[in-house]
């Protein structure tokens, strides 16, 4: 290698890094990093330890509804975002009612299972319509919007196979989590239902940030979009002075 070569490397290996960088602060802000996973944990783990103890389906819902709210409010004080902890607390809240309603415990839990199976079929539909879920996720994030559907196949093709990685783990998750339903007992899916929570989430982002690792750098529309402007504001005033020339 000869002395030129080294500074081409190097500053290649720096893009690298500052692609995976940005990549990785992507899919924390998209999917709420390890905070947001800690939020989406909790509530869950709550109900079902206290009514692994007690069997007390009112306590065990209030209290995961309680921890919810919490956090919430420990959001809005430090003047977070709020959309991971609000999605919890509809979840939380919706599965409250669904089992206050019914009487049955494990209904606490339907609702998010039925979220999860919906949330896999969308990964896969959008991505066999071609316009795979992930990439209008994350588009916004990396300023891209929807240039990588004509103007970066290969940003594309990592969007897409991204989203056929979530779409098979959630159906995954809800081929355990269903029959679990129907054949355990509410303690029994609660517990395996927390397990599967944290897993299958890594595992999906970990793909994300692996697929768009390798595909080539977001196109900025925004700075483009800047850019046209200040060229369009330097040719009216062209224009304007032209007369005094």
């Amino acid at each position: 290698m000869t002395s030129l070569d080294k500074p081409t490397t190097t500053n290649e290996q720096q893009q690298d890094a500052d692609s995976k960088a940005v990549t990785e602060a992507a899919l924390s802000e998209a999917f709420g990093g390890v905070r947001g996973m800690v939020e989406t944990v909790l509530p869950g783990l709550l109900f079902v330890t206290i009514y692994t103890i007690n069997k007390d389906l009112h306590v065990s819902a209030i209290a995961a509804l309680t921890v919810s709210l919490l956090l919430v409010g420990v959001r809005l004080v430090r003047r977070d975002t709020m959309k991971h902890a609000f999605s919890g607390v509809f979840g939380v809240a919706f599965g409250v009612v669904f089992a206050m309603v019914t009487g049955n415990a494990k209904d606490f839990y339907l609702p998010g299972m039925m979220y999860t199976l919906g949330l896999a079929l969308a990964y896969i539909i959008t991505t066999i319509c071609g316009v795979p879920l992930v990439g209008l996720i994350l588009g916004p994030i990396f300023k891209e919007n929807l240039s990588w559907r004509t103007r970066n196949p290969g940003r594309k093709k990592a969007y897409a196979k991204a989203s056929w990685a979530w779409g098979l783990i959630f159906l995954a998750k809800c081929a355990i989590l269903f029959p679990l339903y129907w054949w355990a007992d509410t303690t029994q899916l609660g517990w395996v239902l927390v397990a599967l929570k944290i897993p299958p989430l890594l595992l999906a982002v970990y793909l994300t940030w692996l697929f768009l690792a390798k595909a080539p750098p977001p196109i900025d529309v925004f700075a483009e979009m800047e850019a046209e402007e200040r060229a369009e504001k330097e040719r009216k005033a062209a224009a304007a002075r032209q007369p005094e020339l």
